[in-house]
């Protein structure tokens, strides 16, 4: 496999000192001798709309986005692409009705809005399963698979890899909100760089390998044309069977059931990671409502774009493997449950493919680019895990006299605390087939309960604590039920049906133990939901391109 050029190693480097530079500027620009806590953990007023929103595709983008998308791209084709395009519509969701309660009620930390709208123990349980969750499943998977990527290409060794990508994350990190908002933006620039340089080698080689010449314009049509059944969003229950990565074949449908990415389950994915995530929503919780509203405008934008960059790529490596190439670079031996090695097609393994064959100088940018997006997800996530420590937990129950100092100093422990447990777990998940479905597979788990809590929390007064309490403590032993009693039910229907039973026990016990007057509860105003007339106008021509998109694609 071709490993990485001296000019690559330049324009990485480069890439690496841009950053690190560019966050210490910003670090020390308005560098306060008493340290505020919002300041560090939220940036409070000073990140701009183009930082939130380049900030929040940052730490969306990583991995297993670039890796196992493109995988998926090469495997079913576009219709993966719903998981980007869907949270573009979700984003303005987000910023219309979730962001002006939010912002409203003074909130910071997803528990807080728990404690403010029902009980501090309906927020303490989620504080404590949100930090497992995130340090032990999003943080060492996010490590994990960068790793293994970043050692893919570079071929510096795993253990290197992992060291390095978390030391790169914490001097980020350590700099607080606004190092990360602003050094995102880089990343994202990078990143989106790097990307399209892939996407237009993909369709390079389809040109000179399969047509002799004729440009990137000509290959894209014969992608379409070669690979039809690659460009349908709506996929239909038998239409297309996929690798399984163990030698078979599997239904498609199974991972994205035909209509439900649009009319089903797929919103409670996207409303729990965009509306009720810590890791996204903190972004937007330190900024005046106009500008974080522009802020999740423009990443829905850059949402639209991501399957360019990320579904293509793949696309195209099928399009070259259907036509007789890369027959041997995409093949694994797996071991299998007979206890034989069979050689058998990798889908995830169509990006590293196509980043080996870039030429010297763009190879070291797509390597700076996936770096990119590694490290953005890892600062983001363990800036999230240190503010709900340090403020839903540290200053409630462990130090309630806690000065500004003290937190911040306390949630930079907990940053490097947080990647040191990331490093000894990540090599723990070389045990499971995809990372990344174990990923999906444990936050899918999670999701329903928490889009019930919040949403009925926001919108029906009625609903009391203890139905929030128990729907809480129900979400995971319901969702593995489901998982059990279904197997054969797609996961993301599973998911729709524990949400429903979720909702109508909250409200059962809602009615029948009503809450008590004068509990607590969050300000709701159905003025706060209008919105500017230039959002407005943003929103529809957003909703517009995603319709002419699966209108186009159906």
């Amino acid at each position: 496999m071709q490993r990485l050029a001296t000019s690559d190693y330049i324009v990485f480097l480069t890439y690496f000192l841009i950053v690190s530079f560019y966050g210490y500027w910003i670090y020390t620009r308005k560098k306060r001798s008493e340290v505020d806590s919002k300041d560090f953990f939220l940036a409070e007023g000073s990140l701009t709309w183009w930082a939130i929103g380049a900030s929040l595709i940052a730490s969306n983008i990583s991995a297993e986005q670039f890796i196992g998308m493109s995988g998926s791209g090469f495997a079913m084709g576009l219709a993966i692409a719903s998981y980007e395009w869907m949270a573009a519509a979700t984003l303005v969701i987000v910023a219309v009705f979730f962001l002006p309660i939010y912002l409203k009620n003074k909130i910071y930390t997803m528990p807080q809005f728990l404690a403010q709208r029902y009980n501090p123990m309906v927020a303490t349980i989620m504080a404590v399963f949100w930090l497992l969750v995130y340090v032990f499943v999003n943080l060492t998977s996010i490590l994990y698979l960068g790793a293994l990527a970043v050692d893919t290409i570079s071929g510096l060794g795993f253990t290197t890899c992992l060291i390095g990508l978390a030391i790169f994350a914490i001097f980020i990190t350590l700099g607080g909100m606004k190092v990360i908002g602003y050094t995102d933006v880089i990343q994202v620039v990078v990143l989106t760089l790097g990307g399209l340089a892939t996407t237009y080698l993909a369709l390079e080689l389809v040109s000179d390998k399969i047509l002799d010449g004729g440009g990137v314009w000509e290959a894209l049509g014969f992608v379409r044309e070669n690979a039809s059944d690659h460009f349908s969003m709506i996929l239909q229950q038998g239409e297309m069977m996929i690798p399984d990565g163990q030698g078979g074949t599997t239904d498609a449908y199974q991972n994205l059931p035909g209509l439900a990415v649009i009319v089903g389950a797929m919103w409670i994915a996207n409303l729990n990671y965009w509306g009720c995530n810590q890791y996204i929503t903190q972004r937007a919780l330190g900024a005046d409502l106009p500008t974080a509203r522009t802020g999740l405008l423009f990443a829905a934008f850059l949402k639209v774009l991501m399957p360019v960059i990320v579904v293509l790529p793949g696309i195209a490596a099928f399009v070259l493997y259907k036509n007789g190439f890369f027959q041997t670079e995409m093949m694994e031996p797996v071991l299998l449950a007979d206890g034989s090695i069979k050689e058998v097609l990798k889908s995830d393994k169509a990006y590293p493919v196509l980043l080996n064959l870039l030429p010297v100088g763009l190879k070291g940018l797509s390597f700076a680019a996936l770096t990119a997006a590694i490290v953005a997800s890892l600062a983001g996530k363990a800036n999230s895990i240190s503010t709900i420590f340090v403020l839903d937990l540290y200053k409630k129950y462990f130090n309630t006299k806690a000065t500004e100092t003290n937190m911040v100093n306390v949630g930079k422990i907990v940053i490097v605390v947080a990647m040191i447990i990331a490093i000894i777990m990540a090599p723990q998940l070389r045990r499971f087939d995809q990372a990344f479905q174990f990923i999906q597979d444990f936050t899918g788990l999670i999701s329903p309960g928490v889009v019930a809590i919040f949403l009925l929390g926001m919108f029906w007064k009625r609903t009391s604590g203890l139905a929030a309490l128990v729907a809480a403590l129900a979400t995971l032993p319901l969702g593995i039920a489901f998982n059990e009693w279904m197997p054969s039910i797609p996961f993301l229907d599973r998911m729709g049906y524990v949400f429903l039973i979720l909702g109508a026990i909250m409200v059962a016990i809602s009615l029948i133990k009503p809450r008590k007057e004068g509990e607590s509860e969050v300000e709701v105003d159905p003025q706060m939901f209008r919105t500017s007339k230039g959002f407005a106008i943003g929103a529809l021509v957003l909703l517009g391109v995603l319709a002419a998109l699966y209108i186009a694609f159906w």
